[in-house]
């Protein structure tokens, strides 16, 4: 059975979708906004890796070779990048939190380091 990725037109959001019946017409909805202005996207061919294969593959050196321990915006593309390696969908919230993160860093840090 495959899966689809589509990206929504209206507010960008990439989504997967599993076909079960790849002779019925897909009428993707965004999960985020609840548009059907979808984009189908060409992805690459992915074959699942085992649970001790992805465990390798996090404890390989150049997997962390990119990672700023002082960047916010560094920290929150790399937490997604390992989610994404275990399987875990961080959601909405989580994407929110690392957006406000990466751009309190370029502005400087929030009001409370400001005052103190």
């Amino acid at each position: 059975m495959p899966i689809y990725e589509y990206r929504c037109r209206n507010c960008g959001r990439k989504t997967s979708f599993l076909v079960l019946n790849p002779n019925k017409p897909l009428s993707p909805e965004c999960p985020k906004c609840g548009s059907t202005d979808m984009h189908r996207l060409f992805s690459r061919f992915s074959a699942p890796l085992s649970e001790d294969r992805r465990l390798e593959k996090l404890a390989d050196p150049s997997f962390w070779g990119d990672v700023d321990e002082n960047d916010p915006a560094s920290i929150a593309k790399f937490v997604k990048k390992m989610g994404k390696e275990l399987g875990e969908d961080l959601g909405e919230d989580f994407e929110e939190i690392a957006e406000e993160a990466a751009r309190e860093a370029e502005g400087g840090g929030d009001e409370v380091d400001e005052v103190l």
